[in-house]
């Protein structure tokens, strides 16, 4: 009775400390989602029914398992990610011409390594500088190759998949985590000088044709099809929005790919400017309140780059999305973050929050030993 009286003081101290705000934000996002793709395909609103449930309960499932104890298992997880990378090019499969998916057995859903190499890469980041915090001064040019390779490994991989966009993400994310945390000015200022310096050969061959076309595109005084088509979606919801009748961007299918990277097209088609704005404020302020939760860890450096990592995260997935769908950046295949179709990135997603959740529940160090929480508690 004593063991079982120890476990729900666990649990309540678990809920105590949970962020329901999170939640709060996340819900209204995926129940979204899963209208609009009920609305253009029941199969794949079925699918995503599915996701939706497994993501809820890998979240829970993170927000409770002893994260701080398994630490060790972090340079693991990175490197068989790695290998599932690598694996890609051997095993993968094409969906829409692009080879980024492996097949998961006996199922009909597939998974992509490079979405989840992301929290892989956060949670590595993290367990690197925590154990070698940067100096006052921050990171010297030996630290921040060390850390550098573990971005670049992944971002390399994945960019000759190729899938530009989502090693753009790792990239950011990356070194993003790395301007927060803190390097030495002149690293930065030699990087960013070699950088403009080698951009157009960068440009001349480290592209492919099709990319190049995207680029050009996005320069070009006429946007292209799929970008036209999206502004025209955008502009004909109006305040309010249509009915899905009236949507005849995606019910006549003119909108390509409306469910995955012009879904918020879609939104703003079916729930005009309002739709949009409140879609927006709720990125908006998820990303903010994630950022501002870094003030809870103090010196707790793992968790105040996990937070950091989760936050940048959100903010580039929304913002180069949202960007793309109205021209004013070039299409890459980011999806808008648990709103387009796409199982493996609403998990990675509900993996990261989970083990934010983790984290802040134990921030005071609490122990996972309930004889010794017990005690701790009197």
């Amino acid at each position: 009775m004593a063991k079982i009286s120890a476990m729900i003081q666990i649990d309540r101290r678990i809920i105590t400390h949970f962020d329901f705000f999170i939640l709060l934000l996340i819900i209204p996002i995926a129940l979204s989602s899963l209208f609009l793709i009920s609305e253009v395909n029941s199969s794949l609103a079925t699918k995503e029914m599915a996701y939706i449930i497994v993501g809820f309960g890998v979240l829970i499932l993170f927000s409770i398992i002893p994260i701080r104890k398994l630490t060790w298992l972090i340079p693991i997880i990175y490197w068989v990610d790695i290998l599932l990378l690598v694996s890609v090019k051997f095993f993968g499969v094409s969906i829409l011409g692009a080879q980024r998916w492996l097949e998961i057995p006996f199922t009909s859903m597939t998974l992509q390594p490079s979405e989840i190499i992301k929290p892989a890469l956060l949670l590595m980041l993290a367990y690197l500088i925590q154990k070698n915090p940067p100096p006052q001064e921050g990171y010297g040019l030996k630290a921040f190759a060390k850390i550098s390779f573990y971005i670049l490994l992944p971002f390399f991989l994945i960019a000759i998949e190729p899938d530009l966009g989502s090693a753009g993400v790792v990239f950011i994310l990356g070194f993003g985590i790395l301007f927060l945390v803190g390097v030495q000015w002149r690293i930065w200022a030699v990087l960013i000088a070699v950088f403009l310096t080698m951009s157009t050969l960068l440009y001349e061959f480290g592209l492919r044709d099709y990319q190049k076309q995207r680029v050009e595109d996005f320069l070009a005084e006429k946007p292209s099809y799929h970008v036209q088509q999206s502004i025209i979606a955008i502009g004909s919801g109006g305040i309010f929005g249509k009915d899905k009748e009236d949507a005849t961007q995606v019910q006549l299918k003119f909108l390509p790919i409306a469910t995955t990277d012009f879904i918020f097209a879609y939104h703003v088609e079916r729930f005009g400017f309002f739709g949009a704005f409140l879609l927006i404020t709720i990125y908006s302020t998820l990303t903010l309140h994630i950022l501002g939760l870094r003030q809870k860890f103090k010196n707790d450096h793992f968790s105040v780059v996990f937070a950091s990592g989760i936050g940048v995260l959100i903010f580039v997935y929304s913002s180069i999305n949202i960007a793309m769908t109205i021209g004013l950046a070039p299409v890459v295949g980011i999806p808008l973050p648990m709103y387009s179709y796409g199982g493996t990135s609403f998990v990675t997603f509900m993996i990261l929050f989970g083990i934010l959740e983790n984290l802040l529940a134990f921030r005071f160090n609490f122990l996972y030993n309930s004889v010794s929480f017990s005690k701790q508690k009197r």
